[in-house]
């Protein structure tokens, strides 16, 4: 106390750095960590904050030395923790379509689901002080293991791959480009070496020794951006480019699944789909789950469903629509989130491609183990019922005039690796 009221005397550095040393100052130093990367990523874009990596490098450093792991392992888990409850706030959201019954669940889910996820940052914490590397080898190896642990979040039980650390760049930016060169983990381990490296700042090194080892950061800097500037510089449109009109009908979730309003939403749909443009779309996308209703009913032949789908396109046009369908299988009928692409012809409407979504959402399309979880009564307190059956491995779509489509469905676009990486290669993404 006596050192608190000395130090608070003293110049306001002497004051942050007394305070810095304190366990309240500890605790605020790994939240600040963990919230300044959280706000690197969409929708905040404060790619500053990246440099909380930096702050974490020298907060596992300093970690206690009477118990070093341990305040390794909480000190990165505080930083997790406030990383993923800025970055999957978002799960709370699910909660407000109902908020009178399930808005008071919102701030438990994010708050578990932060807390489990930041036991993977603090295992890294654990490894990193375990090493106890020394000089610039230090950002190297800490920037190699949170790398892994982001690697290991995106699998690990099916995968989170949510704001991965590659990912803070700005979407299309130079840097955002790296990806193509090394993939999302590779940008990640070489982000997390530009962020850490600032730590460097404050070693007692010789001035020689800091002035390498941030020149190589620098290097590592104009190497990236150098990259992604000429990529972005030799980028050519297509050739033949095709025309889409994406249809948001903007209706309320809450409304959405209320039987009496199935021909309000697919009439609303419907007209959008066929309101007048300068060009003729080719390709029309409707959002996940756009009818609320199975798609073996709507789009079953003759009925007034799918008359009214058909009537929307024009000849030629291909619509990219979704839904549940349901499928017999070798154990019986099985429920898949789906997507088909109809295409009108003379004929009429047709199904040209099916997809079927491949990564399901834990305990919203699906209970891990579930048979064991229904014989505990578990599924019973989410609410999943049977869930959903997960279909193929992605393979692009070949389309009737179109270039190769992959749909990913919602939650796969986080997973870096699911649009075919071979020959197969798809020319257009589609999420939705």
């Amino acid at each position: 106390m006596n050192a608190l009221l000395i130090a608070w005397r003293a110049t306001p550095w002497a004051r942050a750095r007394a305070f810095a040393s304190t366990r309240f100052g500890v605790i605020a130093s790994a939240l600040l960590a963990g919230a300044g990367p959280a706000l690197a990523p969409p929708p905040f874009g404060f790619s500053p904050g990246l440099l909380g990596f930096a702050l974490l490098l020298r907060l596992l450093d300093g970690a206690n030395e009477a118990r070093p792991l341990r305040s390794a392992f909480w000190r990165a888990w505080l930083a997790g923790l406030a990383y993923f409850n800025i970055s999957t706030s978002w799960v709370g959201e699910a909660f407000q379509v109902d908020a009178a019954e399930h808005g008071w669940q919102g701030p438990f889910a994010v708050g578990f689901l932060a807390g489990g996820l930041a036991l993977l940052f603090g295992a890294a914490g654990l490894a990193y002080r375990s090493l106890t590397p020394q000089g610039a080898r230090r950002v190297l190896a800490f920037a190699a293991i949170f790398a892994v642990e982001e690697w290991v979040r995106g699998h690990l039980l099916t995968g989170f791959p949510w704001d991965l650390v590659g990912e803070a760049w700005p979407a299309g930016s130079a840097m955002s480009q790296g990806a193509a060169l090394v993939g999302a983990y590779g940008l990640t381990l070489f982000t997390l070496i530009l962020a850490a490296a600032p730590a460097l700042l404050f070693d007692r090194v010789s001035r020689r020794s800091r002035a390498w080892s941030l020149g190589s950061a620098l290097a590592l800097f104009v190497a990236l951006w150098g990259y992604g500037a000429v990529r972005l510089g030799l980028a050519k449109p297509a050739e033949t480019p095709v025309m889409v009109r994406i249809v948001q009908a903007d209706i309320d979730q809450k409304d959405k699944w209320k039987p009496e309003n199935l021909a309000s939403i697919l009439g609303a749909y419907g007209h959008l789909t066929a309101a007048p443009a300068a060009r003729k779309p080719d390709l029309i996308i409707w959002p996940e789950g756009a009818i609320p209703a199975s798609m073996n009913d709507y789009l079953a032949p003759d009925t007034w469903t799918r008359i009214v789908v058909e009537q929307a396109l024009s000849p030629g046009q291909t619509l990219l629509l979704g839904g549940y369908r349901e499928a017999e299988g070798a154990r019986g009928p099985s429920f898949y989130n789906s997507l088909a692409a109809l295409r009108r012809t003379s004929a009429g409407l047709e199904t040209v491609g099916v997809y079927d979504k491949y990564r399901l959402v834990p305990f919203g399309e699906y209970f891990p183990m579930d048979h064991l979880a229904d014989v505990l009564g578990l599924k019973k307190l989410v609410h999943v019922g049977d869930g959903f059956s997960a279909g193929s491995r992605p393979r692009p779509l070949k389309l009737p005039g179109l270039p190769a489509v992959q749909p990913l469905i919602c939650y796969e676009s986080l997973f870096p690796s699911l649009p075919a990486q071979d020959a197969a290669r798809p020319a257009v993404i589609v999420n939705r």
